[in-house]
């Protein structure tokens, strides 16, 4: 019974250390792919803007693609088209 206590002790930091690594890597490969050098997130022609969630498995999502922002509403089921506008410039916020 000490033995395996002792391999227990042993093996499960060694375990938890590949989880986050695994984790880590995952992360970093994540924002280094697709990227050209010098300009982050250049050359992509679609961005996810925002996302909100109206109930469990039903998500509203704001994406830009060519110079317009779609609304999208997600399901388990599918995607649906919601809205389209042209790209607006960032309003700035009313002061009170």
């Amino acid at each position: 019974m000490l033995e395996y206590l002792l391999r227990l002790a042993l093996l499960l930091p060694v375990l938890a250390g590949l989880i986050w690594g695994s984790l880590w890597l995952t992360r970093w490969l994540q924002t280094r792919l697709g990227q050209t050098p010098g300009a982050p997130g250049a050359g992509r022609q679609l961005q996810l803007i925002e996302t909100s969630l109206i109930a469990p498995g039903m998500k509203l999502a704001v994406v830009r693609f060519r110079d317009r922002e779609i609304l999208l509403g997600c399901t388990r089921q599918g995607l649906v088209r919601l809205g389209e506008a042209p790209l607006t410039a960032a309003v700035p916020a009313e002061s009170e």
